[in-house]
């Protein structure tokens, strides 16, 4: 189961990885909740604002696109600076509570989407989703409580991350009250900032779909090993979960390699994706209108 700059949008189961310095040296993004983040843009205009996380300077000249005219990055969507994580973002699409996530995996999955991820000076747009529940022959929770499974027990809004094929980092948010055993897979997510810490985790130039299109993808993007399960998302620092603008349309259809699970399970339509959007992982075939 269960480089180059651009302008993004914005529609909020890998080793841990180093930091990444920045192709723009007036630009110094450091980890968040241990010391300030900085982007400078003007030597006159700064605005100075504390969160919780961070303290952040930006300026408040708008500079000019460089997402090239065709890219997969523009979706119609709200743009901000790749690397950048702008003050008026966090405000906007703050870390969401616990209370979140305390819903059933099927009902939490589709309000996942458009949601986003944080890490590092990463962000990324979710896009894809499957939903895992109690009693259903798909999700790790089948194999009861084990050292690897516990965290899927865990209370809503922790982070169930699992190695598969010992190459991929599988990251799942889990869902419902402790105890219950589900959980929500991240297939595929669109990058909103930090394409250049993307691509050099990735290994990869690409600004295509590709780059993210996939749940061992998304796990590589974001730095995060199996050291992060149970790790919780609505907390300051580290990996969070912040809000984002509910998608127009969405797409359903059944989940992806589970042939192993029972008919009824492999058949169910428990997999979502955003309607129109290219981040999407293959088949994209089997994924109708709901």
């Amino acid at each position: 189961m269960l480089a180059p700059k651009i302008k993004t949008l914005i529609p909020k189961f890998c080793s841990f990885s180093s930091p990444v310095k920045q192709m723009n040296k007036k630009k110094k993004i450091q980890h968040p909740g241990k010391a300030a983040i900085k982007i400078t843009k003007s030597p006159t205009k700064t605005l100075k604002r504390c969160t919780t996380s961070a303290a952040i300077v930006v300026d408040q000249q708008k500079p000019k696109s460089r997402a090239k005219p065709n890219s997969h990055f523009q979706e119609n969507h709200e743009l901000v600076l790749e690397s950048s994580i702008s003050l008026n973002f966090l405000e906007k699409y703050p870390i969401l509570g616990p209370d979140f996530y305390q819903i059933d995996a099927l009902d939490l999955a589709p309000r996942l989407l458009g949601k986003h991820l944080r890490k590092d000076d990463v962000i990324l747009r979710i896009t894809e989703v499957e939903a895992y529940r109690p009693d259903d022959s798909a999700c790790h929770g089948r194999f009861g409580i084990t050292a690897r499974t516990a965290p899927v027990f865990g209370p809503g809004g922790h982070a169930y991350v699992y190695l598969c094929y010992g190459l991929h980092n599988m990251l799942n948010v889990v869902a419902d009250k402790e105890g219950n055993g589900a959980a929500v897979l991240i297939r595929a997510c669109a990058p909103v900032a930090g394409l250049d810490t993307i691509q050099q985790r990735r290994g990869l130039t690409s600004e295509k779909p590709v780059l993210l299109a996939g749940p061992g993808k998304v796990g590589q993007a974001l730095g995060i090993s199996t050291e992060w399960s149970n790790h919780p998302l609505f907390t300051p620092g580290g990996l969070e979960l912040l809000d984002g603008p509910e998608p127009e349309k969405i797409l359903v259809g059944p989940r992806i390699g589970i042939d192993y699970a029972l008919p009824e399970h492999v058949n169910a339509l428990w997999r979502f994706a955003v309607a129109d959007s290219p981040w999407i992982s293959a088949p994209k075939n089997t994924l109708r209108p709901p």
